[in-house]
This record gives C-alpha cells, structure tokens and sequence, in this order.
C-alpha cells in the first residue's frame, strides 16, 4: 500500500501542478507511477466537464468558455507536455540528421518554429472548443485520460526504443512494474472505450479512433526521426493527441 501510496504522488507531483506530500523519489515511488499518470488527466477531463456548465446555461459566453476550457490542461500539468511539444517542434522543423534533432530536444532555449507551432497549436484548440457542444462535452472529457494512457503504455509496451537511455522517460520505464503497468493501462483503455461508447457514439468512436492514429503516428515519427522516443517526444504526443481526438471529436458532429 505504501509503495502505491508514492507512486500515485510521484505520478502526480511529475505531471501535475496539483499540491501533493512531499517524497523522495526512488525505484519504488516510481515503480507504479505510470498507473496513476492517466488520473491526472481523469482530473482535467472532471475539470473540464465543470467549467462548461456555466457555458451550457448561458452564464458565460462562447469565446471565454474556449479560452479557459484550452488553458485548463497547461494550468494542471504546469506545461510539462507543451514543454516536450515545443522541443519536439523545433527539433522536427529543424530537417537535420537524428543526432542533431537529439541535440535540439535537449536545447533549453526556444526556437521559432517553436513559436510559430505554438500559436497554431491554440488557435486550433480554440477553435475546436468553442464549437463544442452539451451532446459531446463527455466524451471529448474523456480524451485527457485517453492520451496518458496511451503514452504510458509507451513506456512499458517495449514497442517504443529510449533514444535517450539517460532521460527522464528512460528512468520511469527502467523502474517501473511494466507488466503491472501494461495490466493497468489495458483494462484503462477498456473503461474509455466503454465509456466513450456509451456517452457518445458517434463522437466517441471518433475520439477513440483518432487517439490510435495519433499512437501510430507517435511511433513513426519517434523512431524514423529520433531512433526511439524521450520524455519530450511523449510529451508532443500527449498535446497533439489531445488536439486531433478534440478536432474529431467536434468534426465529427458538426
């Protein structure tokens, strides 16, 4: 109990700005934690689905309701997967060979292509939120916790290679419980689609479907440009998969 007690902080205290106890950090806090990283995005999505009741009864206008509804995940999760978006987005823009765009994820300093990536990021997030509606506000809920699930069975699928043995993303799968974790992540996957199914057929199946397009495309362009993925790569895929299954989503209906 007590080991699931520090994964779940460890989890949280990682890839979320939510106030958590303070721990030390150790193969066994770590052991479990890649279970408890989809509950930060169970929050956003719980977040989310209450900052839209008062767009859904007229207390609050369209343009608000979209501003904040795309700002929600960066105030929970301090930007730690913009963070790997933006690097990604230099380091992809960049057209030079695998060490150099390695090289690049590992720069401090932000580029302009990062910049650039950025703003179309949350002009399209923007856009798509401020078409959503009361009939699908569940499912694309939902797609905050679809996206860390699918990227922390990454971790410990063995279908992803660490192309930073060193990094951060390297040291959660070397000491995780992977079989344990790859468990959890299945019967995680399950309960989305079930409720995706359920709370919104059409959108839901949408959602579902774009969030494995964007695992496949994850790993394409993981190992056809890097050689394996890092924590940075993870963190470009937990973003832009959560724009494409929003834009599905809300296309989908229109």
């Amino acid at each position: 109990m007590k080991k699931l007690l520090e994964s779940f902080v460890a989890a949280f205290s990682m890839y979320s700005r939510i106030p958590m106890p303070h721990i030390l950090w150790s193969e066994d806090s770590m052991k479990y934690a890649m279970c408890f990283f989809p509950l930060v995005g169970a929050v956003i999505g719980a977040l989310e689905y209450l900052w839209f009741m008062p767009y859904r009864y007229g207390h609050i206008g369209v343009i608000l309701y979209a501003a904040v509804a795309v700002v929600i995940p960066v105030l929970i999760s301090g930007g730690i997967h913009l963070d790997g978006f933006l690097d990604t987005a230099d380091a992809l823009s960049s057209w030079r060979e695998k060490e150099e765009r390695l090289r690049i994820l590992k720069d401090s300093h932000v580029g302009a292509y990062a910049v650039i990536w950025a703003c179309v990021l949350f002009i399209l997030a923007f856009g798509a939120a401020s078409e959503i509606r009361a009939e699908n506000i569940m499912p694309l809920c939902l797609i905050f916790m679809l996206s860390r699930t699918f990227s922390a069975f990454a971790v410990v699928s063995g279908l992803f290679p660490k192309a930073n043995p060193d990094g951060t993303l390297a040291v959660f799968s070397d000491n995780a419980a992977k079989k344990t974790v790859r468990i959890v992540c299945v019967i995680y996957l399950i309960v989305i689609s079930l409720l995706l199914w359920f709370s919104g057929r059409l959108t839901g199946m949408a959602v579902l479907a774009a969030g494995m397009l964007a695992f496949l495309l994850y790993r394409h362009v993981s190992l056809k440009y890097f050689g394996g993925t890092t924590g940075d790569l993870a963190g470009f895929f937990v973003t832009y998969s959560e724009l494409l299954m929003l834009a599905a989503g809300v296309l989908i209906t229109l």
